[in-house]
């Protein structure tokens, strides 16, 4: 009998396990905060004596170098793979005991990478489930576009193999334990299901249902942009990254804030955005803890620019460090605890407008005068393309840095699907000099406010370059 259980990680929407047999573990694709897996071996009462890695992780940085050398546990990497580091070389049909009664069962599914791998997982001599990585999900399979559009075709042509292969050589009844799609952006769409097994996924992937041609067409119809963070996962992680220091950062003055700003470091207000609005310190940014907070700000920030973290608690800090180690944001250059007043130093706040959609239709309807009126979609090319608010500006929320420049003169209303990443734009322009008016609110409620909505027949100029 082995027992899997999942190692959650919802802010960047990918899942780690532990798979037991009640006295010895192996642990698939784990995060880097190693300490949590470590903990929950010791409540189940299991050593871990396996590491297994599905492929070289493009959306964070691997756990596995430092929990095998922590736990003594044998690292199983693709012999493939060119990494820096000692591991024990695997490949397609290898099989690896963990236990007397507990094996895997290596089997290649190129797609995702080049080098993928799942993990079948045998006790008993039956099949109990499939680790599949970044292949076979829930509903979908991962991306096969991350390594380059040279790339793409053929990846997304060995996806479509690989998800077929898995399909034919497992039992139905074999559950799946995907790494990716749980909000993740490795995956090409998001899991609907809290599980799911080979036989459900036969009935209902794209991958399993559709020809080749039309799995093609479709998945490369739904790409859109990932963060740009990805492009400094894969080299990290073939290098072997340490165990994280998760120790506090050292706390920063009124002073010490207002000086890394001015030299073009970031502050990141880790409040929530109503709170931010309210009052926060000049300059500073915008990237609330009860969202996407690691994915979105990696993938705006240019990369190994200093960040000084302004949480109200301690462990509001301690869990924004917890969240950018896993992405390579190893030390927070600063940290500040407490209420903005107390950042500032006596200096003004500053503040900016929250509205909703039904008041973007007042200050834009006839009886206005919306002619310093700016209207800024911040959403993703396939968001927009879906519909958006007539006669909006398109400026994707990860260029806005680049592009800031090209939105005209007036008060800018910004809005995205749900008011985050309106927010963190809403506060870059607001450092920058803008008057901005952050739109906290649901897309879905912009037409019911009466606002006319637009869906091009093909992409705008002003799209993503």
């Amino acid at each position: 009998m082995v027992e899997v259980l999942p190692i959650e990680t919802p802010s960047l929407g990918d899942r780690s396990y532990l798979a037991h047999d009640k006295n010895v573990a192996v642990v698939i694709d784990p995060q880097r905060d190693i300490d949590r897996i470590i903990a929950l071996a010791e409540r189940e009462g299991v050593r871990i004596t396996h590491v297994a890695e599905t492929h070289i992780h493009n959306d964070y940085i691997s756990g596995g170098l430092a929990l095998s050398r922590a736990t003594g546990a044998v690292y199983l990497v693709n012999a493939a793979d060119p990494v820096s580091f000692g591991r024990e070389p695997i490949g397609d049909t290898d099989t690896v005991d963990v236990s007397p009664a507990f094996r895997l069962r290596a089997l290649a599914t190129p797609g995702h990478t080049f080098s993928h791998l799942s993990y079948v997982a045998e006790a008993g001599g039956k099949v109990a489930g499939v680790f599949t990585g970044g292949s076979l999900l829930y509903g979908s399979t991962g991306r096969p576009d991350l390594l380059g559009p040279a790339h793409t075709g053929e990846l997304v042509r060995a996806q479509y193999a690989s998800a077929h292969r898995l399909a034919g050589e497992l039992p139905e009844s074999a559950e799946i334990f995907p790494t990716h799609g749980f909000g993740s952006f490795c995956a090409a769409t998001q899991a609907k299901a809290a599980s799911s097994t080979i036989g459900r996924e036969k009935r209902l992937n794209p991958a399993l249902t559709l020809s080749e041609r039309d799995y093609v067409t479709a998945l490369l119809a739904a790409l859109d942009a990932y963060p740009t963070y990805y492009a400094h996962m894969g080299p990290a992680n073939l290098a072997g990254p340490r165990r994280p220091d998760l120790s506090p950062a050292g706390l920063a003055d009124p002073g010490e804030i207002r000086r890394r700003i001015e030299s073009g470091e970031w502050a990141v207000d880790l409040r929530n955005r109503v709170a931010f609005s309210a009052g926060f310190v000049p300059g500073s940014l915008s990237f609330p803890l009860d969202g996407s907070f690691a994915s979105y700000l990696g993938w705006i920030l240019p990369w190994e620019t200093p960040v000084t973290l302004l949480g109200e608690t301690p462990e509001d800090v301690a869990q924004a460090q917890r969240e950018l180690v896993r992405i390579g944001i190893d030390r927070p250059a600063a940290a500040a605890t407490g209420k903005p007043e107390d950042w500032v130093g006596g200096r003004p706040l500053a503040s900016l407008r929250r509205a909703t959609f039904g008041e973007l239709a007042d200050a834009t309807g006839p009886a206005s005068d919306p002619a310093h009126l700016v209207v800024l979609d911040v959403r993703r090319r396939l968001e927009w393309g879906d519909g958006h608010v007539a006669n909006a500006i398109h400026i994707p929320f990860s260029e806005l840095p680049g592009r800031s420049g090209e939105i005209p003169e007036g008060d800018v209303w910004v809005y995205c699907h749900s008011g985050y990443r309106a927010m963190v734009a809403a506060s870059f322009l607001a450092a920058r000099g803008r008057r901005v008016i952050s739109i906290d609110d649901e897309f879905a409620n912009a037409a019911e406010a009466g606002l006319p909505i637009a869906r091009p027949a093909a992409p705008p100029k002003e799209m993503p370059r």
